[in-house]
Order: C-alpha cells, then sequence, then structure tokens
C-alpha cells in the first residue's frame, strides 16, 4: 500500500488471520482526545473483476483524567472526486484508554490504478469536532 499522512504506522488486525494491514495517518485532538484515522484495502473479487474492500477505521487515545464519549464521522473519495461519507459511531473511552483501531465503515470497488483516500473526525462530549485525520492507498497495488 502507498500511504500518505504524517507519522503512518502499518499495524495488523490479530483477530483475522486473513484481515488486511490497516495504516493510520496523522493525529489530530479533540479535547484531551487523541485521534487517528486509518485504512485498510483487503482483495476481493465480483466475478472475474478484482475489487478492494476499503475500510476506515478510527484509534482514539484519551489523555484526560476522566472518561469521555465520542462520536466520528469516516469519508472516503476515490482519486479526488467527491467525499462521501462511509460511516459513523460512537465510542466511549475511560481514562488514559487508547481503543482501536475500530472500523468505521467501508465500500467495495472494482480495481482501477486510482488512489483513494479516507479521512475520519471526531467530537468528544462538550468539545469541537477535530480537524480532518487523513490516510491514503493506492487500492490495487500488491
Amino acid at each position: 500500500m502507498v500511504l500518505s499522512a504524517a507519522a503512518l504506522t502499518a499495524l495488523t488486525m490479530p483477530t483475522n488471520a486473513h484481515a488486511a494491514g490497516i495504516a493510520c495517518g496523522g493525529g489530530v485532538s479533540t479535547g484531551r482526545v487523541a485521534i487517528n484515522g486509518c485504512i485498510s484495502a483487503e482483495r476481493g473479487s465480483v466475478g472475474r473483476l478484482p475489487t478492494r474492500e476499503i475500510s476506515a477505521y478510527i484509534k482514539a487515545r484519551n489523555t484526560g483524567s476522566r472518561g469521555v464519549n465520542i462520536t466520528y464521522e469516516a469519508f472516503s473519495r476515490p482519486d479526488g472526486g467527491s467525499w462521501a461519507k462511509v460511516g459513523t459511531g460512537r465510542s466511549y473511552v475511560a481514562p488514559g484508554q487508547e481503543v482501536g483501531p475500530v472500523e468505521v465503515g467501508s465500500t467495495t470497488r472494482v480495481c482501477a490504478p486510482v488512489r483513494v483516500e479516507i479521512r475520519v473526525h471526531a467530537r468528544a462530549d462538550g468539545a469541537a469536532w477535530s480537524g480532518w485525520s487523513p490516510a491514503a492507498t493506492k487500492q490495487c497495488q500488491s
């Protein structure tokens, strides 16, 4: 996978031996919760057409001394097109706890030599929406 954004980290999902690698973009924050947007592109097919299941994830770390509920959204766009929402969710993050990567949503795309970007943002209860945490992949590479 070719990835963008500052401080990318490749992770694997231990719960599924066939899970795709997950890479996370740079961090943003909302209140005392640090947020990272993450992406994976798992191989598949529809008949003879190769596909990729592009999934958006969020990682959240609470650096505060109180637990907090967060709301998050993920958007995707292929090759500079329009942003489309792929999912939303809510999580509770205990003090000092890190959660994720948690899947926010996914979309299946027929393989094409295009760059697919995701962006994730979050809002802690009582705080403003964070900035965007982006990640990207060349969906049909490797």
